[in-house]
């Protein structure tokens, strides 16, 4: 069976962040902020893997755009 790579590297990634917001928590970092990274980090991997379970090339493609503008505007606010 082959590997999905973008679902490997999101599901990292969601791990990663639950880890940092319980590493922020400690560092008494404000909590609104640490809310809305714990709330819109993982949600990434949510919707890639939703994308793989897409009926047709087009529908995963169009869930995997959506996942990629989601971690761009994660990234920039």
């Amino acid at each position: 069976m082959r590997r999905n790579v973008i679902k490997d590297k999101s599901y990292f990634l969601a791990v990663r962040i639950v880890k940092l917001t319980f590493e922020l928590k400690t560092r008494k970092v404000e909590a609104v902020l640490i809310h809305q990274l714990l709330k819109c980090g993982p949600s990434i991997a949510g919707i890639v893997e939703e994308a793989g379970a897409g009926i047709s090339k087009v529908e995963f493609s169009m869930k995997l755009s959506i996942s990629y503008k989601e971690a761009k505007e994660k990234i920039l606010s």
